[in-house]
Protein backbone atom coordinates (compact mmCIF):
# COMPACT_ATOMS: atom_id res chain seq x y z
CA UNK A 1 0.00 0.00 0.00
CA UNK A 2 2.91 2.53 1.11
CA UNK A 3 4.64 1.65 -2.77
CA UNK A 4 1.08 2.70 -3.90
CA UNK A 5 0.65 6.44 -2.27
CA UNK A 6 4.54 6.51 -3.41
CA UNK A 7 3.71 5.69 -7.25
CA UNK A 8 0.78 7.83 -6.30
CA UNK A 9 2.88 11.11 -4.92
CA UNK A 10 4.63 10.89 -7.89
CA UNK A 11 2.03 11.26 -9.95
CA UNK A 12 0.57 14.11 -8.47
CA UNK A 13 3.68 16.12 -9.62
CA UNK A 14 3.16 15.84 -13.54
CA UNK A 15 1.11 18.44 -15.04
CA UNK A 16 -0.25 18.80 -18.47
CA UNK A 17 3.21 20.39 -19.42
CA UNK A 18 5.25 18.11 -18.01
CA UNK A 19 3.18 15.25 -19.39
CA UNK A 20 3.72 16.50 -23.02
CA UNK A 21 7.12 17.08 -22.83
CA UNK A 22 7.41 13.33 -21.36
CA UNK A 23 5.60 12.31 -24.59
CA UNK A 24 8.08 13.88 -26.86
CA UNK A 25 10.66 12.52 -24.70
CA UNK A 26 9.48 8.71 -25.31
CA UNK A 27 8.47 9.91 -28.86
CA UNK A 28 11.79 10.43 -29.77
CA UNK A 29 13.12 7.78 -27.86
CA UNK A 30 11.66 5.18 -30.11
CA UNK A 31 12.24 6.75 -33.06
CA UNK A 32 15.61 6.96 -32.36
CA UNK A 33 15.92 3.41 -31.39
CA UNK A 34 14.03 2.26 -35.37
CA UNK A 35 16.31 4.63 -37.21
CA UNK A 36 19.47 4.54 -35.21
CA UNK A 37 19.82 7.95 -35.79
CA UNK A 38 19.11 10.29 -32.78
CA UNK A 39 16.21 12.58 -32.37
CA UNK A 40 15.50 14.91 -29.28
CA UNK A 41 12.68 17.26 -28.98
CA UNK A 42 12.07 16.91 -25.63
CA UNK A 43 13.47 17.79 -22.33
CA UNK A 44 14.84 15.50 -19.42
CA UNK A 45 12.00 14.47 -17.09
CA UNK A 46 14.40 13.30 -14.46
CA UNK A 47 18.41 14.48 -13.34
CA UNK A 48 20.64 13.67 -10.47
CA UNK A 49 22.16 16.77 -8.19
CA UNK A 50 25.10 16.18 -6.49
CA UNK A 51 25.23 17.73 -3.47
CA UNK A 52 28.96 16.98 -2.19
CA UNK A 53 31.95 14.52 -3.34
CA UNK A 54 32.36 14.51 0.55
CA UNK A 55 31.40 11.27 2.57
CA UNK A 56 32.44 9.99 6.23
CA UNK A 57 32.78 6.39 4.54
CA UNK A 58 35.52 4.22 2.70
CA UNK A 59 33.09 1.80 0.41
CA UNK A 60 35.86 -0.25 -1.25
CA UNK A 61 34.06 0.42 -4.46
CA UNK A 62 33.02 3.85 -4.30
CA UNK A 63 35.33 6.64 -5.46
CA UNK A 64 34.02 8.65 -3.00
CA UNK A 65 34.77 6.18 -0.16
CA UNK A 66 38.03 5.74 -1.94
CA UNK A 67 39.47 9.49 -2.37
CA UNK A 68 40.18 7.95 -5.71
CA UNK A 69 38.52 10.89 -7.72
CA UNK A 70 40.96 13.05 -10.76
CA UNK A 71 37.81 15.58 -11.10
CA UNK A 72 37.49 18.35 -8.53
CA UNK A 73 35.52 17.88 -5.32
CA UNK A 74 33.90 19.76 -3.63
CA UNK A 75 29.74 21.35 -2.45
CA UNK A 76 27.47 22.30 -4.43
CA UNK A 77 26.15 25.89 -4.48
CA UNK A 78 22.79 26.58 -3.38
CA UNK A 79 22.45 29.71 -5.77
CA UNK A 80 23.92 28.02 -8.60
CA UNK A 81 21.46 25.25 -7.59
CA UNK A 82 18.71 27.67 -7.11
CA UNK A 83 18.76 28.51 -10.54
CA UNK A 84 18.98 25.99 -12.45
CA UNK A 85 16.02 24.26 -10.74
CA UNK A 86 14.01 27.40 -11.65
CA UNK A 87 15.31 27.15 -15.50
CA UNK A 88 13.95 23.34 -15.73
CA UNK A 89 10.62 22.88 -12.70
CA UNK A 90 8.44 22.67 -15.81
CA UNK A 91 9.65 19.93 -17.42
CA UNK A 92 11.30 18.24 -14.14
CA UNK A 93 9.20 15.69 -12.98
CA UNK A 94 11.90 13.49 -10.53
CA UNK A 95 15.01 15.40 -8.97
CA UNK A 96 17.68 13.01 -7.03
CA UNK A 97 19.98 15.12 -4.74
CA UNK A 98 22.87 12.25 -4.81
CA UNK A 99 25.50 10.91 -7.26
CA UNK A 100 28.81 10.72 -5.17
CA UNK A 101 29.13 11.70 -1.69
CA UNK A 102 26.80 11.60 1.58
CA UNK A 103 24.18 14.40 0.47
CA UNK A 104 23.88 15.01 4.50
CA UNK A 105 27.14 16.52 4.59
CA UNK A 106 26.26 19.57 3.05
CA UNK A 107 24.77 22.13 5.42
CA UNK A 108 22.74 23.67 3.16
CA UNK A 109 21.26 20.07 1.94
CA UNK A 110 17.86 20.19 3.39
CA UNK A 111 17.16 23.85 2.60
CA UNK A 112 17.48 22.78 -1.32
CA UNK A 113 15.41 19.76 -0.77
CA UNK A 114 12.76 22.29 0.35
CA UNK A 115 13.26 24.90 -2.39
CA UNK A 116 12.36 22.16 -4.99
CA UNK A 117 9.82 20.60 -2.95
CA UNK A 118 7.97 23.86 -3.29
CA UNK A 119 8.30 23.82 -7.29
CA UNK A 120 6.20 20.49 -7.34
CA UNK A 121 9.26 18.23 -8.49
CA UNK A 122 9.21 14.36 -6.88
CA UNK A 123 12.54 14.79 -4.78
CA UNK A 124 14.55 11.64 -3.68
CA UNK A 125 18.07 11.11 -1.77
CA UNK A 126 20.40 8.71 -0.74
CA UNK A 127 21.95 8.23 2.49
CA UNK A 128 24.00 6.29 4.68
CA UNK A 129 21.61 7.84 7.85
CA UNK A 130 24.49 8.31 9.95
CA UNK A 131 23.27 11.95 10.41
CA UNK A 132 19.70 11.36 11.23
CA UNK A 133 19.55 12.24 14.81
CA UNK A 134 16.11 13.38 15.79
CA UNK A 135 16.44 17.46 15.22
CA UNK A 136 17.83 16.22 11.32
CA UNK A 137 14.82 13.52 11.31
CA UNK A 138 12.35 15.85 11.67
CA UNK A 139 14.12 18.97 9.33
CA UNK A 140 14.35 16.17 6.88
CA UNK A 141 10.57 15.44 6.86
CA UNK A 142 9.42 19.24 6.70
CA UNK A 143 11.71 19.48 3.97
CA UNK A 144 9.02 17.78 1.91
CA UNK A 145 11.46 15.11 0.89
CA UNK A 146 9.48 12.62 -1.42
CA UNK A 147 11.85 9.59 -1.15
CA UNK A 148 15.03 8.43 0.99
CA UNK A 149 16.74 5.32 0.46
CA UNK A 150 19.08 4.88 3.39
CA UNK A 151 21.95 2.18 2.41
CA UNK A 152 22.07 -0.60 5.24
CA UNK A 153 23.66 -3.52 3.56
CA UNK A 154 24.34 -5.67 6.60
CA UNK A 155 22.38 -6.82 9.41
CA UNK A 156 25.19 -7.29 12.31
CA UNK A 157 27.58 -4.73 12.55
CA UNK A 158 30.74 -7.05 11.09
CA UNK A 159 28.99 -7.92 8.18
CA UNK A 160 27.93 -3.85 7.38
CA UNK A 161 31.51 -2.86 8.43
CA UNK A 162 32.97 -5.06 5.37
CA UNK A 163 31.39 -2.96 2.72
CA UNK A 164 31.05 0.60 4.35
CA UNK A 165 34.17 0.52 6.29
CA UNK A 166 33.67 3.50 9.24
CA UNK A 167 30.35 3.05 9.49
CA UNK A 168 28.38 1.72 12.14
CA UNK A 169 24.88 -0.04 12.09
CA UNK A 170 23.76 0.72 15.25
CA UNK A 171 23.44 4.90 13.93
CA UNK A 172 21.76 3.41 10.93
CA UNK A 173 19.23 1.70 12.41
CA UNK A 174 18.90 4.76 15.13
CA UNK A 175 18.72 7.37 12.05
CA UNK A 176 15.99 5.27 10.29
CA UNK A 177 14.10 4.88 13.75
CA UNK A 178 13.93 8.88 13.78
CA UNK A 179 12.76 8.85 10.47
CA UNK A 180 9.82 6.81 10.88
CA UNK A 181 9.19 8.20 14.55
CA UNK A 182 9.64 11.93 13.46
CA UNK A 183 7.14 10.91 10.08
CA UNK A 184 3.95 9.32 12.60
CA UNK A 185 4.55 12.17 14.83
CA UNK A 186 4.29 15.08 11.96
CA UNK A 187 1.84 12.92 10.27
CA UNK A 188 3.70 13.09 6.95
CA UNK A 189 3.00 10.70 3.92
CA UNK A 190 6.62 11.10 2.75
CA UNK A 191 9.48 10.56 3.06
CA UNK A 192 9.11 6.94 1.50
CA UNK A 193 11.17 5.22 3.60
CA UNK A 194 13.58 2.77 1.43
CA UNK A 195 15.84 0.21 2.87
CA UNK A 196 18.76 -0.78 0.16
CA UNK A 197 20.45 -3.61 0.84
CA UNK A 198 23.59 -4.26 -1.69
CA UNK A 199 23.69 -7.19 -1.97
CA UNK A 200 27.76 -8.46 -1.73
CA UNK A 201 29.31 -11.97 -1.24
CA UNK A 202 30.02 -11.31 2.55
CA UNK A 203 26.54 -10.58 3.14
CA UNK A 204 24.08 -12.57 1.03
CA UNK A 205 23.26 -15.10 3.69
CA UNK A 206 21.85 -12.05 5.38
CA UNK A 207 18.83 -11.73 2.54
CA UNK A 208 15.76 -13.33 4.52
CA UNK A 209 17.40 -11.16 8.14
CA UNK A 210 17.28 -7.93 6.02
CA UNK A 211 13.29 -8.24 5.19
CA UNK A 212 12.51 -9.02 8.52
CA UNK A 213 14.76 -5.97 10.17
CA UNK A 214 12.95 -3.99 8.00
CA UNK A 215 10.10 -4.80 9.04
CA UNK A 216 10.88 -4.38 12.65
CA UNK A 217 12.20 -0.99 11.86
CA UNK A 218 9.20 0.41 10.01
CA UNK A 219 10.11 1.14 6.60
CA UNK A 220 7.85 1.17 3.88
CA UNK A 221 10.32 -0.76 1.27
CA UNK A 222 13.51 -2.92 0.93
CA UNK A 223 15.04 -2.65 -2.13
CA UNK A 224 18.40 -5.32 -2.96
CA UNK A 225 20.78 -3.89 -5.37
CA UNK A 226 22.97 -6.16 -7.49
CA UNK A 227 26.48 -4.47 -6.81
CA UNK A 228 28.79 -2.74 -9.24
CA UNK A 229 32.47 -4.31 -8.81
CA UNK A 230 35.10 -2.77 -11.19
CA UNK A 231 37.65 -5.34 -11.50
CA UNK A 232 35.33 -7.92 -12.64
CA UNK A 233 37.34 -10.25 -14.80
CA UNK A 234 39.52 -11.45 -12.40
CA UNK A 235 36.30 -12.07 -9.89
CA UNK A 236 36.31 -10.62 -6.84
CA UNK A 237 35.16 -11.62 -2.90
CA UNK A 238 32.39 -9.10 -3.75
CA UNK A 239 30.49 -10.84 -6.04
CA UNK A 240 28.03 -13.00 -4.81
CA UNK A 241 27.40 -16.88 -5.66
CA UNK A 242 23.44 -16.37 -5.85
CA UNK A 243 23.44 -15.08 -9.85
CA UNK A 244 19.84 -13.76 -9.04
CA UNK A 245 21.95 -10.50 -6.96
CA UNK A 246 24.99 -10.65 -9.23
CA UNK A 247 25.38 -8.32 -12.35
CA UNK A 248 28.15 -11.03 -13.26
CA UNK A 249 28.73 -14.50 -14.70
CA UNK A 250 31.56 -16.89 -15.13
CA UNK A 251 32.93 -17.72 -18.55
CA UNK A 252 34.39 -21.68 -19.15
CA UNK A 253 37.69 -20.25 -18.76
CA UNK A 254 37.08 -18.73 -15.40
CA UNK A 255 36.82 -15.07 -15.87
CA UNK A 256 33.47 -13.12 -15.42
CA UNK A 257 31.74 -11.54 -17.33
CA UNK A 258 28.81 -8.70 -17.31
CA UNK A 259 25.32 -10.59 -18.30
CA UNK A 260 23.93 -7.24 -19.44
CA UNK A 261 23.95 -7.66 -23.41
CA UNK A 262 24.32 -4.00 -23.83
CA UNK A 263 21.96 -3.45 -26.47
CA UNK A 264 22.66 -0.32 -28.59
CA UNK A 265 20.02 1.53 -26.81
CA UNK A 266 19.61 3.29 -23.61
CA UNK A 267 16.55 4.94 -21.81
CA UNK A 268 18.48 7.65 -19.76
CA UNK A 269 20.10 9.33 -22.41
CA UNK A 270 16.93 10.33 -23.39
CA UNK A 271 15.07 11.01 -20.27
CA UNK A 272 17.85 11.73 -17.45
CA UNK A 273 20.78 13.52 -16.87
CA UNK A 274 23.78 13.50 -14.06
CA UNK A 275 25.58 17.04 -12.72
CA UNK A 276 28.36 17.69 -10.38
CA UNK A 277 28.70 20.12 -7.74
CA UNK A 278 30.42 22.27 -9.80
CA UNK A 279 27.76 22.25 -12.73
CA UNK A 280 29.16 20.12 -15.49
CA UNK A 281 26.88 17.95 -16.59
CA UNK A 282 27.43 14.37 -17.65
CA UNK A 283 25.20 11.56 -19.18
CA UNK A 284 24.86 9.35 -16.39
CA UNK A 285 25.44 7.89 -12.92
CA UNK A 286 28.16 5.03 -14.64
CA UNK A 287 30.59 8.35 -15.26
CA UNK A 288 31.67 9.03 -11.37
CA UNK A 289 34.71 10.40 -12.69
CA UNK A 290 33.07 12.87 -15.05
CA UNK A 291 35.24 11.71 -17.83
CA UNK A 292 32.03 12.88 -20.26
CA UNK A 293 31.60 16.72 -19.94
CA UNK A 294 28.89 17.19 -22.36
CA UNK A 295 28.18 20.55 -20.97
CA UNK A 296 28.51 23.09 -18.18
CA UNK A 297 25.43 24.68 -16.36
CA UNK A 298 27.32 27.62 -15.36
CA UNK A 299 27.75 28.64 -18.94
CA UNK A 300 24.91 27.33 -20.89
CA UNK A 301 21.24 26.34 -20.54
CA UNK A 302 19.92 22.91 -19.82
CA UNK A 303 17.90 23.28 -23.54
CA UNK A 304 21.58 24.15 -24.93
CA UNK A 305 23.09 21.35 -23.55
CA UNK A 306 20.51 18.69 -24.07
CA UNK A 307 20.00 19.71 -27.74
CA UNK A 308 24.44 20.44 -28.15
CA UNK A 309 26.04 18.15 -31.12
CA UNK A 310 28.13 17.02 -27.92
CA UNK A 311 25.45 15.18 -26.70
CA UNK A 312 23.62 14.00 -29.75
CA UNK A 313 27.04 12.73 -30.47
CA UNK A 314 26.93 10.83 -27.55
CA UNK A 315 23.92 9.24 -28.19
CA UNK A 316 24.46 8.65 -31.72
CA UNK A 317 27.64 6.72 -30.07
CA UNK A 318 25.43 4.79 -28.06
CA UNK A 319 22.75 3.72 -30.85
CA UNK A 320 25.82 2.88 -32.85
CA UNK A 321 27.79 0.55 -30.78
CA UNK A 322 27.22 0.93 -26.55
CA UNK A 323 29.89 -1.68 -25.45
CA UNK A 324 32.92 0.17 -26.83
CA UNK A 325 31.67 3.22 -24.92
CA UNK A 326 33.88 2.65 -21.93
CA UNK A 327 31.03 3.81 -18.55
CA UNK A 328 28.84 1.39 -20.09
CA UNK A 329 31.03 -1.47 -19.62
CA UNK A 330 29.77 -2.15 -16.13
CA UNK A 331 26.00 -0.73 -16.75
CA UNK A 332 22.76 -2.72 -15.37
CA UNK A 333 20.49 0.12 -17.57
CA UNK A 334 18.45 -2.71 -19.10
CA UNK A 335 19.57 -5.71 -17.04
CA UNK A 336 16.45 -6.02 -14.70
CA UNK A 337 17.58 -8.06 -11.20
CA UNK A 338 16.76 -5.25 -8.42
CA UNK A 339 14.48 -7.08 -6.31
CA UNK A 340 12.32 -4.92 -4.05
CA UNK A 341 9.82 -5.95 -1.33
CA UNK A 342 6.62 -3.70 -0.10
Amino acid sequence: MSQVRDYINLLSKVDYPKLQNAWRVWRSYEKSRRTTEPVQPGLPLSIAFEPTTSCNLRCPECPSGLRSFTRPTGMLDRGFFEQSIEQMKDHLIYLAFYFQGEPFLHPEFLDMVSFASKKRIYTATSTNAHYLDRENAEATVRSGIDRLIISIDGTTQETYQDYRIGGKLEKVLEGTRNMVKEKHRLRSRTPHLIFQFLVVGPNEHQIEEARRLAREVGVDEIQFKTAQIYDFENGSDLIPTNQKFSRYRRKSDGKFELKNPLLNECWKMWQSCVVTWDGKVVPCCFDKDAAHVLGDLNQQSMKEIWTSDSYQNFRRAILKSRSNIDICQNCSEGLNISLADG
